[in-house]
């Protein structure tokens, strides 16, 4: 919670829920149809650090006086100076809404979940009958085995039998061979029932004899031969016959083509009355960002951060790794996180085995050889560790929910290098920190050795943050401890103490 702004969000919070109770008073008391559906005006609001978006779904008219209330509550009620540039109102339907460095804008739900195309269709069926056909491949084979066990079996009971009277064993068989031999035959006729073709063509062959169904002729025969007759043609009508099984699936079929319509029938009204929410990375702004850090060439392929080179080869690592699980982290609730994936899996990746190839001299095959694609180091036991992101892992991440957003712009124009120095040990300035085994670090800001310009607006990335030039050459007693979580992101410069920085020339 913050303190200062505790009164401006209880109000927002007010004037929600006035908002939602109120109704529109030309629909109080009329008589409505059954096909009309009256939707009442909702109110949303959200607010992170300074940036703050209201969300409604009334007219324009109750949008500007939203807009006009929340810049007097700030402005007059806690004295701020709003930016009335980026204070505007935006049609969630035609326009992209920039929030927290992402992209909002209401489309229809086929967007979000669109269906299977025609080629996706015909491989899912391929798929299918592929699958079908190693089944059958696969009983196909379990019969045959089945079958020639069978035939070893019975050749040598047959080749005991000729050269003995019989079998003599101290212990019994016979019921084990027997069970075995009931289950096999079970499976072999319950898999024959269950094929219609067959069961078609054998019903056939079996009742071909109609000339026996003629009273002239069954006059002449046996009453026992005609009952037995019967019998057997009943035996054959209940189990062979086709006709019900032939029913059943064209009446799960039937069903099966039912649900199908329906579900495309509500699927589109769904997507002509209603709209859901696309949130998306800015893509152009990550691509930019990362070619202007050095990630990439002009081409678009990845390049190694010579400046990097100073660092340890853990540290490199974790550098690399804090922005990738940043980024991951950040903007795994995006509909195209399959890109950020793509960026941090490619480009990062590579970019610091190019990285760890420059400081060593080496081809980019020897440092993937030593440390694997997959940037494993080893502690003083011995131990391997991995900090960036596997491969695998990053394949199976998925659509997640943003829980503690951590902005991953200053991790990418951030850089501590080790110093040796012969200063004393001092105590660790992060926040709520009592060690005194410390080492030296000198902060240097990327964007300065890439003689980038804040005020040049044509170099710059647009809504990407930076660290404040103050800070740069400063030098920061932490623990190794600190040190790693401000690499890999766990903790921020706001973190740290500034005002006991060390001075060293």
């Amino acid at each position: 919670m913050n303190v200062y702004f505790d009164g401006f969000d209880k109000e927002i919070q007010e004037m929600r829920l006035r908002e939602n109770r109120e109704l529109d008073p030309k629909m109080i008391g009329s008589d409505l149809d059954s096909d009309v559906f009256y939707k009442p005006v909702k109110v949303y609001a959200v607010r992170y650090l300074d940036e703050i978006l209201v969300a409604t779904s009334g007219s324009k008219m109750l949008a500007m006086e939203l807009r006009t209330t929340v810049v007097k509550s700030l402005e007059l009620g806690l004295g701020l100076r709003v930016d009335k540039v980026n204070t505007a109102i935006h049609s969630a339907g035609s326009e992209k809404i920039v929030f927290l460095g992402m992209e909002l804008q209401a489309v229809r739900p086929s967007v979000l979940r669109p269906p299977m195309s025609e080629k996706a269709i015909r491989a899912r069926k391929k798929y299918l009958r592929q699958k079908e056909v190693r089944a059958l491949e696969l009983r196909n084979a379990r019969a045959r085995n089945r079958r020639n066990l069978g035939l070893k079996i019975f050749s040598h009971v047959y080749k005991k039998i000729k050269q003995s009277d019989g079998f003599k064993f101290d212990f019994s068989i016979e019921s084990e061979v027997r069970d075995n031999f009931r289950s096999w035959a079970d499976e072999v006729v319950q898999e024959f029932l269950g094929n219609i073709d067959e069961c078609q063509e054998w019903h056939r062959s079996l009742s071909a004899g109609d000339f026996l169904k003629l009273k002239h002729i069954r006059n002449q025969l046996p009453p026992e031969l005609v009952d037995a007759y019967d019998k057997f043609q009943e035996q054959v009508d209940k189990h062979l016959n086709p006709t019900k099984a032939r029913k059943a699936i064209e009446e799960e079929e039937r069903r099966v083509k039912e649900e199908e319509e329906q579900s495309y029938s509500k699927g589109t009204v769904e997507d002509l009355t209603s709209l859901c929410m696309k949130v998306e990375a800015p893509e152009i702004l990550i691509r930019k960002a990362v070619k202007l850090v050095g990630f990439t060439n002009h081409m678009g392929r990845p390049r190694p951060i010579e400046f990097l080179v100073a660092l340890e080869d853990t540290d490199i690592i974790k550098w690399y790794a804090g922005i990738a699980r940043r980024w991951l982290d950040y903007f795994c609730c995006c509909h195209n996180f399959k890109m950020v994936k793509t960026v941090v899996s490619y480009h990062l990746r590579f970019s610091c085995i190019l990285t760890l190839a420059e400081k060593h001299e080496s081809t980019k095959r020897e440092v993937i050889k030593h440390f694997s694609k997959d940037l494993k180091v080893y502690d003083m036991n011995g131990n391997y560790e991995v900090h960036f992101p596997t491969e695998r892992e990053v394949k199976m991440m998925g659509d997640r929910n943003l829980s503690d957003p951590k902005p991953v712009d200053g991790a990418l124009s951030l850089a501590v290098v080790r110093l040796a120095s012969d200063e004393p040990p001092s105590q660790c300035i992060a926040h709520f920190c009592d060690k005194t085994t410390t080492i030296l670090y000198r902060v240097y800001l990327l964007l300065n050795r890439l003689n980038v310009n804040s005020s040049e607006t044509e170099k710059r990335v647009q809504g990407m943050g930076v660290i404040h030039e103050s800070l740069n050459h400063k030098c920061l007693p932490l623990c190794t401890d600190h040190i790693n979580d401000l690499y890999m992101g766990r903790i921020t410069l706001q973190d740290i103490d500034f005002p006991y920085c060390v001075d060293v020339d």
